[in-house]
């Protein structure tokens, strides 16, 4: 007993450090959260140039610059984000997921919700709090799926792009997370 709580204080000795080296002061402020979407999607562009496209048409774009996630059999993320639309903050948004289960890590990453049609962007704008899964219709695209997009074969109501991972942490998904506006 005494040899794994030896080891569990390592464990967590570690995961605080991970946790202060990745997570740095980034704290979204609402004077400079536009520009830090806006730089985030900047990036995002420049690393895809699908989401580039998308972004092109998109009827408005959901962007969460930093999500924080971390767990150790429980774990969670939390992030803040700002649904720009026309290049124009439209409002705040914050992402907040709980997970139970064989989990271990933390990692910082971003990602960018991008709305397709009228409907879908009427719908965010509209709702104070929705989880993902229940609503729009959305495509998480990676780098393989990525290369296949194209304006002719997009038929989705929103698309999902992961940028900026940092950290360790065993896989990523948007099942059980809950948005919801900001006041």
């Amino acid at each position: 007993m005494k040899y794994l709580g030896y080891h569990m204080t390592v464990f967590l000795s570690l995961l605080a450090l991970m946790a202060a080296t990745i997570i740095g002061p980034a704290t979204i402020h609402a004077a400079d959260d536009a520009d830090m979407a806006s730089v985030a999607l900047a990036d995002l562009y420049a690393e895809s140039d699908t989401a580039r496209i998308l972004g092109e048409s998109a009827k408005g774009v959901l962007v969460f610059p930093s999500i924080v996630k971390g767990g150790f059999l429980v774990g969670g993320h939390y992030g803040e984000g700002v649904l720009l639309s026309n290049g124009k903050q439209i409002s705040h948004f914050n992402t907040v997921q709980l997970s139970y289960g064989l989990q271990a890590g933390l990692q910082k990453y971003g990602y960018a919700l991008f709305f397709m049609t009228d409907d879908a962007l009427n719908w965010i704008k509209s709702t104070k709090g929705w989880e993902l899964g229940v609503g729009p219709a959305i495509v998480v695209v990676d780098k393989g799926a990525g290369k296949n997009l194209s304006t002719t074969t997009l038929k989705s109501d929103v698309y999902a792009f992961f940028f900026s991972q940092k950290g360790l942490m065993g896989g990523m998904g948007l099942q059980g997370t809950k948005i919801s506006k900001i006041n």
